[in-house]
C-alpha cells in the first residue's frame, strides 16, 4: 500500500511539475526581448508588493484553462432584477444637521460653489538653491526613506528640514537639498559602503 501511494502524484507534486516547466519554457523561449517588454510592464503596473500574488494568480488561470471543460464548474447568470427607481425616490436621504434655514440650505447644495471640492495634492516647492542627487540603492537593500534622511542628517551635522525630499524606490533613491549639502553628500557617502552595497551618488538627470 506505502508503495501505491509513493507513485501517484499528489496535486502538490503535478503543482511543482507544472511551475518547473513553465520555468524551463522562460529560460528557452526564442524572443526574450517580448518577456522583457511584458516584464516591463508588469513592473509599471503592478505595485512591488503585490507581483508575488499576481504570478500566483496567472498561474492559476494557465492551470484552469488546461482543465478539461467539464471540470470547470461555471455558475449560471445570475438575472437582474429591473431597479425599482420609484421606491429609491420615497426613501428618505439623510442629511447633515445644518443651522441654517430649509430655503437657504437648499439654495446652498444647488451652488457648486459651496459644495466641497476634492482636495488636490499641493506640489512642494523647493528653494531655488535646491538640486537632486541620484543614489544607487533602494528598498530591494533595506533602505528606507526615514533611516536615510536620519543617516544624511547625522554625517552632514544638518537639521531635519534642510533635506528637502528623500524618495527611496525599489533599486534607486533621490535626495533633494541645497547644492551645498549636495556637494557634502556626494563627497562624504559616494564610494562607501550602505546597507552591503557601494554607494554612487551623482545628481539626477531628473531633477
Amino acid at each position: 500500500m506505502d508503495n501505491i501511494n509513493k507513485s501517484n502524484p499528489t496535486d502538490k507534486d503535478l503543482l511543482i511539475g507544472k511551475i518547473q516547466l513553465i520555468a524551463g519554457k522562460t529560460k528557452a523561449f526564442a524572443n526574450p526581448d517580448e518577456l522583457e517588454t511584458y516584464k516591463k510592464l508588469i513592473k509599471k503596473n503592478v505595485p512591488w508588493h503585490l507581483r508575488g500574488y499576481f504570478m500566483a494568480y496567472l498561474l492559476k488561470e494557465v492551470l484552469d484553462n488546461e482543465r478539461p471543460t467539464k471540470e470547470r464548474r461555471s455558475r449560471p447568470p445570475k438575472k437582474r432584477q429591473p431597479r425599482n427607481f420609484d421606491s429609491l425616490d420615497n426613501k428618505a436621504t439623510p442629511t447633515a444637521k445644518t443651522n441654517k434655514p430649509n430655503n437657504q440650505a437648499a439654495d446652498d447644495a444647488s451652488n457648486p460653489a459651496e459644495q466641497k471640492a476634492p482636495k488636490q495634492r499641493k506640489e512642494r516647492v523647493f528653494p531655488d538653491d535646491a538640486r537632486t542627487l541620484y543614489l544607487n540603492i533602494g528598498k530591494m537593500k533595506k533602505l528606507y526613506a526615514k533611516e536615510l534622511s536620519i543617516m544624511l542628517q547625522d554625517t552632514l551635522e544638518i537639521k531635519r528640514e534642510d533635506v528637502y525630499a528623500v524618495r527611496v524606490h525599489d533599486k534607486y533613491s533621490f535626495i533633494t537639498m541645497s547644492e551645498a549639502n549636495c556637494e557634502r553628500t556626494i563627497a562624504e557617502f559616494n564610494d562607501k559602503e550602505i546597507k552591503g552595497r557601494t554607494a554612487s551618488i551623482t545628481y539626477s538627470n531628473k531633477e
